[in-house]
């Protein structure tokens, strides 16, 4: 196996651990917890795992004789750096609890367990995979464990294997599921634990005892050095508005970390444009007026983020969306006409069938926005929203009102752009020494819930903007994050997804200082990752966490 010179020195690197996970385990039991929303809803559903406390570790544990313990590992859902040292921390937590434990990892995600599919993890194949990129020690899936058919085919294999328990490493979804499968399996006394932990680097399954979830710490320093590389190239061309989208379908964390990281002219946070009710147009007069005054200036450059799921906040274009999937929803009669049309007659079609409000909205979108509208359709037949290139969207009506305000003698400047899209760019980066610390922390305390004999929970490592020795290791129960949302018409419990918090401290920064970013040059190049060097350097935690803990 060829491998670069850094990843053979990353090979050595010992993350670092919790203080109490290092020596024999104290578990402390906390108060007992209820969910986040509809409480009655999600005791009902979850009668043998809802309510359970909050699991803190402590120092001081009693060394106890344990027998082996064997488990069996899925990833599931979108990579996310780090993910091969929750698997490591795995590993080495129970070869800790007794040398003949084993791992098992179930190939291609969920449905590796469906299937059947799996491999044992040795040492020999760790080993190979700590502190690197990627899922690609087993792989990942999208297979949703939904229905108890399912439940049954991985109880099958998990006899077979002699398995005490799952741990599912994924996202909201992914730990949802995770905790039905737990439901069901304490249910039917099946005598499998089953545990999560947090990936995404969305950076929207957090809360207070999930302080951060895996992979948006090294995402996020991914994407700024990209986004400092471009504003150094803006900066010196002086001839570029560089318009960059950003994952970040359901929240805005990663746009706003990475402003905070780069000091960008222009941010877009679709939390706030949703809570002002702001229209497209009125987006689109912000950031024209911005170009205008830095143009002003002489400085016909500049730098703007956008999120993924940008068009989804704004009030009018989430109707726009409802109307178009209503109307071109896969067998009705009016879809059936629209793909007998001519293609070049069907954008005008369609805004003719379209309520007065959305029909204007539709018109105002460049042809080929337009078109992707009526064009991509997911399996539901509903728009895929993380298909349009908003950040285009946004540059050509962006132009249009500059050419209006150059017409009324408001803007004297030149506009030039290039477009950005940042994703899978950052899924399999090279984990952080924070990532990688983490990743195996949470890995390792995956081991001693298991050990403890504890389903239905969740990894949890807080204290997070502290050295690693003093981070807090424990498991929270996955009934205490969900409340219940409408997913394909049914009520269903969910993992509440975290989104910008407009009374956060991380945001009150941001507004304090985008007035000043929008208009001066105050780029910040924030360079690559850092593995070996100063802590001060190489350990940096994200500013997200330095403002939230007040550090």
């Amino acid at each position: 196996m060829n491998i670069s010179a850094l990843q053979k020195e990353r090979a050595k690197y010992q993350p670092k651990l919790p203080k109490s996970l290092k020596g024999a385990v104290k578990v402390v039991e906390g108060a007992k917890t209820e969910s986040v929303a509809d409480q009655k809803e999600i005791a009902a559903l979850f009668p043998n795992t809802y309510g359970m406390p909050i699991l803190t570790f402590e120092e001081g544990g009693k060394a106890a004789e344990s027998a082996p313990v064997n488990v069996g590992v899925i990833l599931s859902g979108g990579q996310a750096p780090g993910g091969h040292n929750v698997i490591s921390g795995i590993f080495d937590g129970i070869k800790n609890i007794h040398p003949d434990s084993k791992l098992f990892g179930f190939l291609g995600g969920p449905g590796g367990l469906v299937d059947h599919k799996y491999v044992e993890l040795t040492a020999e194949i760790v080993d190979e995979y700590r502190n690197t990129g990627g899922f690609d020690i087993i792989g990942s899936g999208r297979t949703k464990l939904e229905d108890e058919a399912q439940f049954d085919k991985g109880l099958e294999i998990a006899k077979d294997l002699n398995l005490n328990a799952l741990v599912i490493i994924g996202g909201d979804d992914s730990n949802t599921n995770a905790c039905v499968l737990a439901e069901y399996y304490a249910r039917i006394n099946a005598g499998v634990q089953v545990i999560g932990c947090p990936k995404t680097i969305d950076g929207d399954l957090k809360n207070e005892m999930i302080e951060t979830s895996f992979g948006f710490d090294t995402a996020t320093k991914v994407y700024s050095e990209l986004i400092g590389n471009i504003q150094r190239d803006a900066n010196s061309a002086k001839k570029y508005w560089h318009f960059i989208k950003l994952m970040g379908r359901s929240a805005s964390h990663i746009g706003l970390e990475c402003a905070l990281k780069t000091q960008p002219n222009i941010t877009l946070i679709s939390e706030e444009i949703a809570d002002k009710k702001l229209t497209l147009g009125e987006v689109v007069d912000y950031m024209a007026k911005v170009v205008a005054k830095r143009a002003d200036n002489g400085d016909n450059f500049g730098v703007a983020l956008i999120p993924e799921g940008l068009v989804e906040f704004i009030p009018e274009m989430k109707v726009l969306i409802s109307e178009l999937n209503d109307l071109l929803a896969e067998g009705t009669d009016s879809e059936k006409e629209f793909k007998m049309l001519r293609k070049s007659h069907r954008n005008e079609w369609v805004a003719t069938h379209l309520t007065e409000i959305s029909s204007s909205v539709f018109r105002s979108l460049p042809d080929g926005i337009a078109t992707q509208l009526t064009l991509d359709r997911d399996p539901h037949g509903n728009v895929q929203v993380s298909l349009i290139e908003t950040e285009k969207l946004l540059g050509e009506m962006v132009s249009t009102r500059l050419d209006e305000m150059k017409a009324n003698g408001e803007y004297v400047g030149k506009f030039g752009t290039q477009y950005h899209f940042f994703g899978y760019e950052g899924r399999c980066a090279a984990p952080s020494n924070f990532d990688a610390d983490y990743c195996y922390s949470l890995g390792y305390t995956a081991s001693v819930l298991v050990a403890a004999g504890k389903t239905g929970y969740m990894s949890s490592v807080r204290n997070t903007t502290a050295p690693a020795d003093k981070w807090i290791a424990g498991g929270v129960p996955v009934t205490m994050m969900m409340n219940m949302e409408k997913r394909h018409g049914h009520m269903k419990p969910v993992i509440q997804k975290a989104l910008v918090e407009l009374e956060g401290a991380p945001f009150k920064y941001f507004v304090s200082k985008r007035g000043e970013w929008a208009y001066n040059t105050d780029f910040v190049y924030p360079g690559p990752i850092q593995y070996f060097g100063p802590t001060e350097v190489c350990d940096l935690t994200t500013e997200t966490l330095k403002f939230e803990q007040n550090k």
